[in-house]
């Protein structure tokens, strides 16, 4: 039984990733669950954002707000992932009818989501800085709020993804409130105000690690019906496949890169490269090409296999 658990520890990413995508052909595959799919749906856009507060609130509480402080390094990858964005944009508003719009479209996505609210759970796990991710997340939220609605109005001059800046920032700001700000606040009040309840959560080593196992599995279930329910044509699902894999690579290796040079390696490479994948998905059927939507998804497997390893080789030692 012992051996079966730190199996299970060891693998943990790997086997919620599998036990979302089996789940969800399970549960489709049961005619008689066919009248709760509308139900499950639901429930499930209600269960993550909680799964994700709690698990931000717990990682939240083991860092001191004395120790969130912008970097000046961090100003690069903000940098990389700014620049990226408004560049392809520009491709696109000079050359409107552009080959492969769409997967341009899909790359602009990957590069401009914020940093994944795990991130800092999976720098915990590989003995990196916590408070470095957690400044950064602040960080890049506050931009992609800012340039989000300053530049996608420009790739579209008409339909539901035509709105002003106002409209478009408070959309934005009314999702990253919720999953952002308030289990942060919430944490310095546990902190200065509830001094055993905030020991006792300092006590529970694996908790936000569980909780986003169990959010992991979600997420993948949840991408795998986008994709098992897609209507686009493989070519096109291939190539936002691909567009989300190469941007994964390009910023995980440049956050490696950036940390190395400010000792934060571990913290710079987590920062850049994990996302928010269910803000790329929020964001791409909200305010560009639905089918882009997918890209989160598809960035979603690729950031966790990559995270997959990295726990590997930790454990290896």
């Amino acid at each position: 039984m012992n051996q079966v658990k730190q199996f299970i520890k060891d693998w943990t990413l790997p086997i919620s990733m599998l036990t979302g995508a089996a789940s969800y052909y399970a549960y489709v595959s049961i005619p008689c669950l066919d009248s709760t799919h509308a139900l499950a749906s639901e429930a499930i856009s209600y269960v993550q954002p909680f799964m994700l507060f709690c698990m931000l609130f717990v990682s939240f509480c083991k860092v001191s707000p004395h120790e969130l402080r912008p970097r000046a390094w961090m100003f690069k990858m903000i940098a990389i992932q700014a620049l990226s964005f408004v560049g392809m944009g520009g491709l696109i508003v000079c050359m409107p009818d552009i080959p492969g719009r769409v997967i341009i479209e899909s790359a602009m996505i990957c590069m401009i989501c914020p940093t994944a609210t795990a991130a800092a759970v999976v720098t915990t796990k590989l003995k990196g800085n916590p408070s470095v991710v957690v400044s950064y997340t602040v960080m890049i939220n506050l931009v992609a709020s800012i340039l989000i609605p300053s530049v996608v109005p420009f790739l579209y001059e008409s339909g539901a993804v035509h709105m002003d800046f106002a409209t478009s920032f408070s959309l934005i700001i009314a999702k990253v409130f919720p999953l952002l700000i308030m289990p942060l606040v919430l944490s310095w009040v546990v902190r200065y105000s509830m001094h055993r309840f905030h020991a006792w959560v300092l006590e529970q080593k694996d908790l936000a690690f569980n909780l986003w196992a169990v959010s992991l599995a979600l997420a993948i279930a949840v991408t795998v019906k986008a994709i098992d329910q897609s209507n686009e044509s493989v070519w096109e699902l291939v190539g936002i496949a691909l567009a989300s894999l190469i941007t994964c690579i390009i910023q995980f290796v440049s956050g490696h890169m950036i940390g190395i040079r400010h000792h934060e390696t571990i913290a710079g490479t987590q920062s850049l490269g994990q996302k928010n994948t269910v803000f790329a998905i929020w964001m791409g059927y909200t305010f560009m090409n639905p089918v882009t939507a997918m890209a989160g998804g598809f960035y979603s497997i690729w950031h966790n296999v990559v995270n997959s390893y990295q726990l590997w080789k930790e454990r290896k030692g």
